[in-house]
C-alpha cells in the first residue's frame, strides 16, 4: 500500500466509531490491490456533523461510509441520491464529487440480502412477513430492500411507537408500525426476525424477543457483530433457528463502497472474514 499526497481517500463515521472494523477491511483490500489509497475512522461530534460532511465538498476526501447515528442526517446532506437511499430515507455512503456535489446510496440493504444468501441459502424473502427491531437508519435501509425484494410485509417494533410509525408511514401500506408490546403475536409467522439495533453491542443481552414464538423455518439475522454470536442469534440457535451474522452484512455492505470510493473491485484474494474472525477470536 503506498499512500502519497495524491492518496484516494475514503472513511467511516459514527458515534461510537472505536468498534467499526471497516477500516481493517478496506485497508486490506487496498494493500492487496496495491492502490495509492488509505480509509481512516472519523468520530465528529454528533452536533456536528452537517459541519464535518459539508467540509469534504469538492473532493477533500472521495467517499465516507456512515454509521450510527448519522444515516438519516447523512441523506438529507447531500445534493443527489440513489433511488435505494430515496426509498429508504437513509444513506450509509457519501460520494463527494469534484464539482463540489455529495450523492448519497444505501449498500445496507443489498449487504442484508446478501449476507441472508450466503448464510441461509434457499430462504425466500417474499414466503413471510419480516419483523425488524428498530427504527433507526439500519432499519430503513433493510425495509427499502426487503420490499424490493418482495416481501409481502414489513413489521417495524420499536419502544417508541411513533418513530416506527414515522418509518412505516414513509413506505405506505406494506410496512406497519408496533411497539414491544405486540412482538409475541408479530413473531408467530415471521419468516424473517432481523435486529437492528444497537442491543447486544459489546455483548449485552439483545433485545428481547421471545423466539420460540416464530415458526420452525424463520431465519433470525443480527446486524450486530461485536461479539459475532450475539446473545440474539444464540438465543436462535438454541431453539434450531437458522442465523445471519452481522459481520456478514458487514463485508456484503462493504463490497459497493469500496468499488465506489476507490474504482475497483475489492481483490478475490483477500480472505476478509477469515481475518475479521481471526481478530475477533473466532477463526
Amino acid at each position: 500500500m503506498t499512500i502519497s499526497g495524491a492518496a484516494v481517500v475514503g472513511g467511516v463515521c459514527g458515534a461510537p466509531i472505536k468498534h467499526s472494523m471497516s477500516p481493517l477491511i478496506h485497508n486490506a483490500w487496498i494493500r492487496a490491490a496495491g492502490l495509492d489509497a488509505v480509509y481512516a475512522p472519523f468520530a465528529p461530534r454528533p452536533e456536528d456533523f452537517e459541519t464535518f460532511v459539508q467540509g469534504f465538498r469538492g473532493g477533500a476526501i472521495r467517499g465516507l461510509n456512515v454509521t450510527i447515528p448519522f444515516k438519516e442526517r447523512a441523506l438529507a446532506a447531500a445534493d443527489q441520491a440513489s433511488d435505494l437511499a430515496s426509498m429508504a430515507g437513509a444513506a450509509n455512503l457519501l460520494i463527494f464529487e469534484a464539482d463540489g456535489s455529495i450523492h448519497a446510496d444505501n449498500t445496507d440493504g443489498p449487504g442484508l440480502l446478501g449476507a441472508i444468501a450466503v448464510q441461509a441459502p434457499g430462504f425466500d424473502v417474499a414466503a413471510a412477513p419480516v419483523v425488524i427491531l428498530g427504527a433507526g437508519g439500519a432499519a430503513r435501509g433493510a425495509t427499502a430492500a426487503l420490499l424490493l425484494a418482495g416481501a409481502p410485509q414489513v413489521r417495524i417494533v420499536n419502544r417508541t411507537v411513533a418513530r416506527a410509525q414515522a418509518l412505516a408511514d414513509a413506505f405506505a401500506e406494506k410496512v406497519i408500525a408496533a411497539g414491544d408490546a405486540d412482538l409475541p403475536a408479530l413473531l408467530a409467522d415471521a419468516g424473517l426476525v432481523i435486529n437492528a439495533t444497537s442491543l447486544g453491542l459489546g455483548g449485552g443481552e439483545g433485545p428481547a424477543a421471545d423466539l420460540t414464538l416464530t415458526p420452525e423455518t424463520a431465519v433470525v439475522m443480527d446486524m450486530v457483530y461485536k461479539p459475532l454470536r450475539t446473545e440474539f442469534l444464540r438465543r436462535a440457535e438454541a431453539v434450531g433457528r437458522r442465523t445471519v451474522d452481522g459481520l456478514e452484512m458487514l463485508l456484503r455492505q462493504a463490497v459497493p463502497s469500496f468499488e465506489r470510493m476507490y474504482g475497483v473491485a475489492p481483490p478475490a484474494e483477500v480472505d476478509a472474514r477469515g481475518m475479521l474472525l481471526r481478530i475477533l477470536g473466532e477463526g
